[in-house]
């Protein structure tokens, strides 16, 4: 028994790690990363509550040096939106099986890097309102409810709206903080987030900030687009091996 949780937790810890790297160094995919590999190890609920608490950690600092660009009026929809979902979401994840889990899980790893690797050219939404905006953040709260991996959606969403570089960041970032930090609140309120999970997190958040010191420390020393290509093709393959594991 000794020897598979000593396994479990050198695979949640690889995770940890190489989640944190890709983060520090590409500045992307941290729930991505961390899924394909804790997933093998991890449940359902551990996976979510620990993409979670990790990811408002890493992207926590990131919005608050944007805190200046920030539109409320513009954010509400998709804060307002993400409120509503989550709890659809926590619902769903209550009740998932694992298997089902990592199906969904390795889907959205498989469309995720196909979108970034083939960046299709999508019609734009300059036009659509606020209404469209909180239908994206209600389906971003659902996404992070059941698995972790929020501002998926408002990423994308900001890109179709043709706003700039600098607005879309002051929209997804913030979404997706705020999103991390009330679902952090409704897994606790379900029961979520045990000690086991409260465990997991703090024997890794050493690891976490040695792999996202030393993506920092590589920032502008390697090849940042060839890099994220590999990663996007790595987790590719990731999402293909995942869904053949839960059949």
């Amino acid at each position: 028994m000794a020897e598979v949780v000593s396994f479990d937790l050198a695979i949640f810890l690889i995770g940890t790690l190489a989640a944190a790297f890709v983060t520090g160094l590409a500045g992307f995919a941290f729930g991505m990363v961390a899924a394909s590999i804790w997933l093998y190890a991890l449940t359902p609920s551990q996976t979510s509550a620990l993409i979670v608490a990790y990811a408002l950690l890493a992207q926590g600092y990131a919005v608050w040096k944007l805190r200046h660009s920030i539109l409320p009026h513009r954010l509400a929809p998709f804060i307002v939106g993400s409120a509503t979902g989550i709890p659809v979401g926590v619902a769903a994840l209550r009740y998932i099986s694992p298997a089902h889990f990592r199906i969904g899980v390795s889907v959205l790893l498989i469309v995720f890097s196909l979108y970034n690797l083939a960046r299709p050219k999508l019609p734009e939404m300059k036009g659509a309102g606020r209404r469209a905006d909180a239908v994206v953040g209600f389906f971003n709260g659902v996404l992070g409810g059941a698995s972790g991996l929020a501002g998926i959606l408002p990423t994308i969403w900001s890109g179709l709206r043709g706003w700039s570089r600098d607005e879309q960041r002051a929209v997804f970032q913030p979404t997706a903080v705020a999103t991390f930090l009330m679902a952090i609140f409704a897994f606790g309120g379900v029961g979520i987030v045990t000690r086991d999970t409260m465990r997991l997190f703090l024997i890794g958040l050493p690891v976490l900030l040695v792999g996202t010191g030393l993506g920092w420390f590589l920032y502008g020393k390697l090849d940042e687009v060839a890099f994220r290509r590999i990663v996007l093709a790595l987790l590719l393959v990731s999402g293909v091996a995942l869904a053949a594991s839960a059949w």
